[in-house]
């Protein structure tokens, strides 16, 4: 995980700021990354009837803001986030907004993949607890509020500044969102956002083939191996993977392949030409090529720039150290 964070230097006031210049329109304001939407509003709305479609991390870093679901209302604001799951139909009111203070808020899509990816690297013992208790006897809920501490806080704002520039959006920002997750599961919130992610992959036959190839990126996958995982037809299971994926089927494993390639580099413990084989590959050079075309750099460029920038973070680290003693 990416590390370096300052707490003494991290505000609530960091995040109004952040979120202010991600939302010059009032309401909803999306483009900044995949899935991210950024909300100001000037007063109080609702109650009204909303929808999601994915698993969603919604941080408040002014107002308040309560989601209910099945007559059951969960607040959350500068002090509590809250975790939805995928496919809800939910009434939302803002109860504090105004010109001066406007609500200022994101909800951020995470893919389930993604959470079950991150718990897999935690503890093995956390992990079998999980699996022995609380994937079989917690309830799937809707919905879960916890408390927004300052580590969460400050790789949330990590995350938005990399997303505002072109080298920081594709080396930094998807190891910030890989934080986030992790930061939420060391939480009371653990079992319950994988049971969550657990639910979603048992509903949607795509999330269930999206882990297939996750634990299976080094050997070679067709459409038609894909769409037999889950008893579909070629033809229907890639109609499907495009409309909740918005891509391929081809290309989506591609950007699979590469995304665990960029984490294997961040490892460190193997060579360009073994990491190539780890994720399918049969050629270096195409592997090399491919990664370039996705995140602009070559591999060995971007495990540089990863290096630089945790020598930077401890640097940091220590020179704050000495001013917190000096002061």
């Amino acid at each position: 995980m990416v590390s370096g964070y300052l707490p003494d230097l991290v505000s609530s006031g960091d995040l109004i700021a952040e979120l202010t210049a991600g939302a010059p329109g009032v309401g909803a304001n999306t483009g900044v990354w995949p899935g991210l939407t950024i909300y100001r509003f000037t007063g109080p709305v609702g109650p009204t009837w909303e929808e999601i479609q994915s698993l969603s991390l919604c941080i408040v870093a002014q107002g308040r803001k309560t989601v209910t679901i099945d007559g059951k209302t969960y607040t959350y604001d500068p002090f509590h986030y809250l975790v939805l799951r995928s496919h809800l139909h939910f009434q939302a009111e803002i109860l504090e907004a105004s010109i001066g203070r406007p609500f200022l808020s994101f909800v951020l899509q995470i893919d389930p993949s993604l959470v079950r990816q991150v718990s897999s690297d935690m503890l093995e013992r956390r992990t079998t607890a999980f699996r022995s208790r609380g994937a079989e006897a917690e309830p799937v809920q809707h919905a879960c509020v916890s408390a927004l501490d300052q580590e969460l806080l400050g790789v949330v704002l990590r995350f938005l500044r990399a997303v505002r520039t072109g080298a920081d959006r594709r080396v930094l920002a998807p190891l910030y969102l890989q934080e986030m997750v992790y930061r939420v599961l060391q939480r009371e919130q653990y079992a319950r956002l994988l049971t969550l992610a657990a639910a979603e992959s048992a509903s949607n036959p795509v999330s269930a083939v999206l882990e297939y190839v996750r634990e299976h990126l080094s050997e070679p996958l067709t459409v038609a191996d894909m769409a037999e995982l889950v008893s579909l037809s070629p033809s229907a299971f890639a109609h499907l993977f495009r409309d909740v994926t918005g891509r391929s089927p081809y290309q989506f494993l591609k950007e699979m392949r590469l995304d665990r390639a960029r984490e294997l580099l961040v490892d460190g413990n193997f060579t360009v030409a073994r990491i190539s084989k780890e994720v399918g590959y049969t050629s270096v050079s195409h592997f090399i090529s491919e990664f370039r075309g996705r995140f602009g750099v070559t591999p060995r460029a971007y495990y540089d720039a990863h290096v630089l920038h945790k020598e930077l973070d401890t640097q940091r680290g220590e020179e704050a150290t000495t001013r917190a003693r000096i002061g």
